[in-house]
């Protein structure tokens, strides 16, 4: 019935969507004097905002075309290499990348958001880098034929996709899958795995959210597993190839992270607002960019869901040694080889200071000098992976840390 009444709100909204922009466009006209009377810039303005806040939004693209490098300009190809149910592994290189260019995978979150959240990751490394990228598949658009999708599977899937890339590869985990990344690390380290991750960097990841809890730990941690299990699971309805499917809704997920900082975002449309008043086009395109993103967002299988619920957020599985893999007891100290490199935000209200340094406690027979943590002053979640700090400030420690241990993994693959 949720999903009901969400999908009979939207198409509500989209119409009034599309009645604004009609009549916002009227009111723009510069061939008619309405646009230059009374509070007719204002009202079309007004509806705009309307129109961008309430129009239904698919799939994004990651649209990155070329990249500058020291001057000259490259034209970037993307393909997808392999193709599963659940998430596609994409791979992002330009013709003016050396042959011994180091190959990065990027582990995006399934969290409500498609792996274009992280566009502006893509974009800064491949510069420098063959990036791949997990496109984690929309759950509703998973037909049950494809079967469940756990814990277990993801920690599969990222082991398959550094099989895919080969021995060497570098990893980084954004948010939620530097858990199951590190668990990767882990298992494939216990086995002498020859595609071991070379590296692996955590940034604003939930490791251990037993230390400086945010809001959003807490709202995990307030209620039962069957809460969540009876209140914000639901079936995927009929017009959708994975009709059936039991998931956590991405609408759901984007109306908490709205309300938890409702202010600011009301604040951030009304800035819009302002801006397209005063004629100022490109400071209202840039809000509209990240809204366009940010409102994007996508469903997850109800197994992975309340599985991470249960063992990142109430039990702490992984930091307290209870993290099983298949059967197996994940064996953080098996990480020997695989270089870490742990970096959080000053002003990160998702994942707090310490919980993604964590792991490098964790990781106990690990040498120190393959162990480094980097805190990004000034940055919020979003701003250690996006944005000028990002490109300028953090970029720059992880394509150093990635240079520093290249050579060593190749020798340790020989």
């Amino acid at each position: 019935m949720l999903y009901n009444a969400y999908e009979m709100h939207r198409a509500l909204l989209s119409g009034a969507a599309s009645w604004a922009t009609v009549t916002s466009e009227i009111l723009s006209n510069p061939s008619l004097p309405i646009g230059y009377l009374g509070y007719g810039p204002v009202m079309a303005s007004a509806l705009d905002v309307f129109a961008h806040a309430a129009t239904p939004r698919g799939k994004p693209s990651f649209g990155i075309e070329t990249v500058t490098v020291g001057g000259r300009v490259h034209v970037v190809s993307e393909s997808i290499v392999q193709e599963r149910p659940f998430g596609n592994l994409l791979r992002f290189e330009h013709e003016g990348l050396p042959a011994d260019a180091p190959r990065l995978l990027i582990v995006a979150p399934m969290s409500g958001h498609y792996a274009t959240l992280l566009r502006g990751t893509v974009a800064r490394m491949v510069e420098t880098s063959v990036v791949y990228i997990t496109d984690w598949a929309d759950a509703k658009m998973v037909p049950t034929s494809a079967g469940h999708f756990d814990l277990d599977d993801y920690i599969d899937y990222v082991i398959g996709y550094l099989e895919h890339i080969g021995p060497g590869t570098h990893m980084l985990a954004v948010c939620q899958p530097s858990v199951p990344a590190f668990a990767a690390a882990a298992i494939m380290g216990k086995r002498m795995h020859p595609c071991r991750p070379a590296s692996l960097t955590m940034m604003g990841g939930p490791i251990d959210t037993r230390e400086a809890p945010t809001s959003v730990n807490n709202v995990a941690m307030q209620k039962p597993l069957s809460w969540f299990e009876q209140n914000v699971i639901v079936t995927v309805p009929q017009a959708y190839p994975g009709s059936g499917r039991l998931v956590y809704p991405g609408f759901l997920q984007l109306a908490g992270f709205m309300a938890m900082n409702l202010r600011s975002h009301m604040i951030s449309h009304y800035g819009m607002f302002k801006h397209m008043v005063e004629g100022d086009g490109e400071s209202a395109n840039a809000t509209k960019a990240f809204y366009d993103e940010y409102r994007a967002v996508c469903d997850m299988s109800s197994d992975f869901y309340l599985q991470t619920i249960e063992h990142v957020f109430q039990k702490h599985s992984l930091p307290k040694g209870e993290f099983v893999h298949r059967g197996e007891r994940i064996d953080p100290s098996a990480i020997r080889d695989t270089a870490l490199l742990a970096i959080e935000g000053e002003k990160d209200d998702i994942s707090g200071i310490g919980q993604t340094r964590a792991a490098l406690k964790l990781a106990s027979h690990l040498p120190d000098d393959q162990k480094q943590y980097y805190l990004a002053e000034g940055a919020g979640h979003y701003g250690i992976f996006n944005g000028s700090r990002w490109r300028n400030k953090v970029a720059p420690v992880l394509e150093r840390w990635m240079a520093l241990h290249s050579r060593q993994a190749l020798e340790v693959v020989a």
